[in-house]
């Protein structure tokens, strides 16, 4: 039986950067993939959604581009349709064509091996992977998630699409039903309207992306319904039914919605299932995902690890990739613990959504002294020369240690502008630093200042 230092089942952003590093320390170590190398976000979730959205965007603005001054009457568009088989080919060749040679590659030139096919865990040190065993000393879990199809009379999985079919198809519904109003499911609804689906969008909670600040997301709502897309709040669907003519949804207040596609972006479950783990005495949590301590070993256990979504963690590629490092270099006898109070977490909307650390309600509820500030980003210079009026910081701090705590943000590249707030809460910078800070005229950035100076303000007064 091969036996190596590190056996990684899931080869996604964690699990590559986990591999990778600890080879390059000298440990042996081998990647059990039963998909393509890479994971999900090179191929089916970040880069082609980007891509999508990238393509989306410059269609919008050049159906728009006499109200900037660009041309000097309306331009015309050509068909939708057409439009989008040309930017799914664009997505197509941007995810790598669905190839993940280049990963291998790369791989094996660090002598990492490769076994393809869905591994479980046998027993203390043992993994089965179509019949053949590997031993390990360390095994890390990175298995990432599926999408969750949700609990409705009359689903079937055959007859919807998730993000990964929304994002490998190359023809646009004529209509489509979204349903989930999360960060994937805001970024498939303003895709497929720019190119000019008709898109309802249907959300359980009583706003677009909850756990942000309510400001932000009433926002993107009114972007949303300026452009068209029909979004339903507090709303959910009871039954769905599959018709000749495409799907159709049925709402808890009896509405009845028809679409020629329903898409389903209601969240996502960890991969868990036959993957063994009940051998080694591990359950997953109350959430379904597995705990971990700072180290991102997983919680009992002194040799298998976690990292990415199957934590439940910030389930974002950049937050897998901070865990690799994490978890290799623990493997490599560098201690190393994680620190998620500065995690970013994106909507790649236009205008984009970014937020990091704690919302107002959320730093209440944890017993901070908490207080908020927030400025219009139409009100900043920038915006005026460039005609943008959608937007709004929203800025909390902790009135006792005088630092940030949260922040929240929805305009033109807020997810670039937002790392001022991230590196602000990560290094816990004194507000009178903040305050102090010089924006460059004219840029975005220059929200800041109004709502750091009200925070310094609110935080220096008596209670």
């Amino acid at each position: 039986m091969e036996t190596y230092d590190v056996v990684v089942l899931g080869g996604g952003s964690a699990g590559e950067m986990v591999a990778t590093t600890v080879a390059r320390g000298g440990k042996s170590a081998a990647v059990v993939e039963e998909r393509l190398l890479g994971g999900e976000c090179p191929y089916f979730a970040c880069m082609p959604s980007k891509a999508m959205l990238h393509s989306a965007e410059i269609r919008h603005w050049i159906g728009n581009a006499h109200t900037a001054g660009a041309v000097s009457r309306p331009l015309s568009l050509d068909d939708g349709r057409l439009a989008y088989r040309a930017a799914a080919a664009r997505r197509h060749a941007i995810a790598d064509r669905l190839d993940d040679a280049g990963h291998v590659r790369e791989l094996r030139s660090l002598g990492v091996a490769l076994h393809r096919g869905r591994g479980c865990v046998v027993g203390a040190g043992a993994v089965e992977i179509d019949g053949r065993i590997i031993g390990w000393n360390d095994l890390v879990v990175s298995v990432g998630t599926v999408a969750e199809i949700p609990e409705i009379e009359g689903v079937d999985r055959a007859s919807l699409w998730t993000s990964e079919d929304v994002y490998t198809t190359s023809e646009l519904p004529e209509s489509a039903l979204v349903l989930g109003g999360g960060p994937v499911g805001c970024e498939i609804a303003q895709v497929l309207a720019r190119f000019g689906s008709r898109v309802t969008l249907v959300q359980k909670a009583p706003r677009l992306i909850p756990a942000e600040e309510p400001a932000v997301a009433e926002i993107l709502t009114d972007v949303y319904r300026r452009e068209g897309i029909e979004v339903r709040l507090s709303s959910k669907a009871v039954r769905t039914e599959l018709r000749a003519d495409g799907a159709c949804l049925v709402l808890d207040d009896g509405t009845v919605l028809t679409a020629g596609k329903l898409i389903v972006a209601i969240g996502q479950t960890p991969r868990l299932d036959g993957l063994g783990l009940e051998a080694l005495g591990i359950q997953p949590g109350p959430d379904g995902f597995l705990p971990v301590d700072d180290r991102c070993r997983v919680r009992g256990q002194e040799h298998v690890w976690a990292a990415g979504d199957v934590t439940g963690i910030a389930g974002y590629t950049h937050t897998a990739n901070y865990h690799g490092r994490i978890i290799a270099a623990n493997l490599l006898g560098r201690e190393a613990r994680a620190d998620h109070r500065a995690i970013p977490r994106g909507v790649y909307t236009e205008p984009a959504v970014a937020c990091v650390g704690l919302s107002s309600s959320r730093a209440r509820e944890q017993g901070y002294d908490a207080v908020s500030a927030s400025m219009e980003i139409g009100r900043t210079a920038r915006a005026s020369a460039t005609g943008l009026k959608s937007g709004r910081l929203v800025l909390v701090g902790d009135r006792r240690r005088r630092t940030l705590l949260g922040a929240a943000a929805i305009g033109p590249h807020a997810e670039e502008w937002i790392g001022e707030a991230v590196l602000a809460i990560r290094a816990e910078i004194a507000i009178d630093v903040l305050t102090d800070v010089v924006h460059a005229f004219p840029t975005f950035s220059e929200a800041y200042e109004p709502p750091l100076r009200e925070l310094a303000e609110q935080m220096s007064a008596v209670a």
